[in-house]
């Protein structure tokens, strides 16, 4: 891991690996949209369970994408490696996009469920709007900011300070009881569904994952490419 934190060594590591999370990525989730139009109608919600394969993954790798946001804050303010900063910054777009999409399509799935679009008083609606607008702070402070250290170092602790919201987003329906359910795929007793919508669900997750994964890797490496072509301008205009 911190052979990989030099930009030259990630670059020569990552470059094989994009093009295939890419094409991962779309197999997996159009495997994953087919398996959910062939999953069974729910007794209770109809057509409307089929929300569930874009609602769950989509807030599954917001968290994900947060930790990996945080996880790098954290890395660049100890050790400061010189990909930790760049990790952060890639993170932050997609992770806000999937914690929006998340937002949207929870508010659609629970208006014919619970008669409401929005409520505050569930803890997880609310732990997950924190979590969006750590994400739009983060981005703002970065843009905010016309030292680039500076900006880096302010977001980092940001990010950090983000990662108290990601237990709070997992466990609000253990320790408040809110609208949303319970937990009902890592449960201590196994999944509290059937393999019809097991299997679509876990295979959007992965089709979520790998979409992440080549969103960030993408951006890490156009962030490097990026910070090359601002130093060699410098050094261009220091030199005239």
């Amino acid at each position: 891991m911190f052979g990989l934190a030099n930009p030259e060594r990630f670059m020569r590591f990552s470059a094989p690996l994009t093009a295939p999370a890419w094409g991962l990525a779309a197999v997996l989730l159009a495997v994953g949209t087919w398996l959910s139009f062939q999953a069974p109608p729910d007794y209770q919600q109809g057509d409307g369970v089929r929300m569930m394969f874009v609602h769950v993954p989509a807030a599954t790798l917001g968290l994900m994408a947060y930790g990996a946001l945080g996880s790098a804050s954290l890395a660049a303010l100890i050790w400061r490696h010189p990909l930790a900063d760049a990790a952060a910054r890639a993170a932050a777009v997609p992770g806000a996009t999937f914690t929006f999409l998340a937002l949207v399509t929870g508010a659609i799935w629970g208006k014919p469920m619970w008669g409401v679009w929005w409520t505050w008083g569930d803890a997880r609606l609310t732990s997950v709007l924190v979590l969006f607008l750590f994400y739009l702070a983060y981005m703002a402070l970065r843009s905010a900011i016309e030292d680039e250290a500076r900006a880096a170092r302010a977001a980092a602790v940001l990010g950090v300070v983000g990662l108290i919201n990601l237990p709070i987003v997992k466990f609000s329906v253990d320790w408040w009881n809110t609208l949303h359910q319970p937990a009902s795929l890592l449960r201590a007793d196994g999944p509290a569904m059937t393999a019809a919508y097991l299997a679509p669900l876990l295979t959007m997750m992965a089709g979520y994952a790998a979409l992440f994964l080549a969103v960030w890797l993408t951006g890490i490496r156009t962030e490097i490419l990026g910070r090359r072509v601002r130093t060699l301008a410098a050094r261009r205009a220091a030199e005239a």
